[in-house]
């Protein structure tokens, strides 16, 4: 679903990305953890599309998308890949149904169908209940499964999530963690999330660990030795840097 090869990029003189490679399977639920100034948030702006790096080549469900150009890209963006950042930033003015509906009618989607698929989003998030409701009147927890939703909305191919449950409270954590796992059994999406939640990660399909610019190690749920050198991983090992990088939000 998402293959990474030879990704380079620099702020400056400083070097935040030195070489990764990395492949992402369809339907995987893959973290990405590791110190901060390692470059998680880069790889996932990358990864998003929202930044080009210095050198290399990415490819998303068989797509060259560095070689687009910046309106190609933008559609691409918007019909294959979702995001989910550690605030919700929703629209205060808008209900949760509506801010759901955002990213279809942007797309330019028909109306009712967009509020066909964001209904059946917050329904199956446990919001039915919640669909009228701006975000003040919602909850921490409930705010960010409206930003899970939203995320769905067009069913893109993948899902970004950069520190999801970084402001929810242990609860609403486990909810939020135990949902990525139902919406991949229910829709099949890939899922990508940069945590420092060790809880989370520990519950992924696999984990990437990054440090000073590069794929240190790898670990698989279901591998019997937890953690695999940098250079016994497929395709190979990756660099990356400090995570005093910008961030970009959408």
């Amino acid at each position: 679903m998402i293959e990474i090869s030879n990704i380079h990029k620099s702020f400056g003189a400083l070097e935040v990305l030195g070489g990764i490679d990395l492949t992402i399977g369809r339907g995987e639920v893959v973290s990405i953890v590791g110190p901060s100034g390692a470059g998680k948030t880069t790889l996932l702006q990358i990864m998003g599309t929202l930044s080009r790096p210095d050198c290399g080549t990415l490819r998303i469900a068989g797509t060259d998308v560095l070689a687009m150009g910046d309106r190609r890209l933008t559609r691409f963006r918007g019909d294959h890949i979702g995001f989910v950042f550690q605030f919700h930033q929703l629209l205060p003015e808008f209900s949760a149904l509506e801010n759901v509906m955002l990213p279809a009618l942007i797309a330019r989607r028909p109306k009712a169908e967009a509020q066909r698929r964001a209904t059946e989003l917050l329904d199956f998030m446990g919001l039915a209940d919640r669909r009228t409701h701006k975000p003040a009147e919602l909850s921490g927890g409930e705010k960010q499964r409206v930003a899970v939703a939203r995320a769905l909305v067009n069913a893109p191919d993948v899902v970004l999530a950069d520190e999801p449950s970084g402001s929810l409270d242990s609860h609403n954590k486990v909810e939020l963690h135990q949902l990525f796992f139902d919406l991949r059994r229910e829709f099949g999406q890939t899922f990508v999330i940069v945590t420092h939640d060790e809880q989370l990660a520990a519950t992924t399909d696999r984990t990437i660990h990054l440090a000073d610019g590069r794929v240190v190690r790898e670990t698989r749920r279901d591998d019997s030795v937890p953690e695999t050198p940098a250079a016994d991983v497929a395709p190979e090992a990756s660099a990356e840097t400090p995570d005093n990088e910008p961030t970009t939000n959408v």
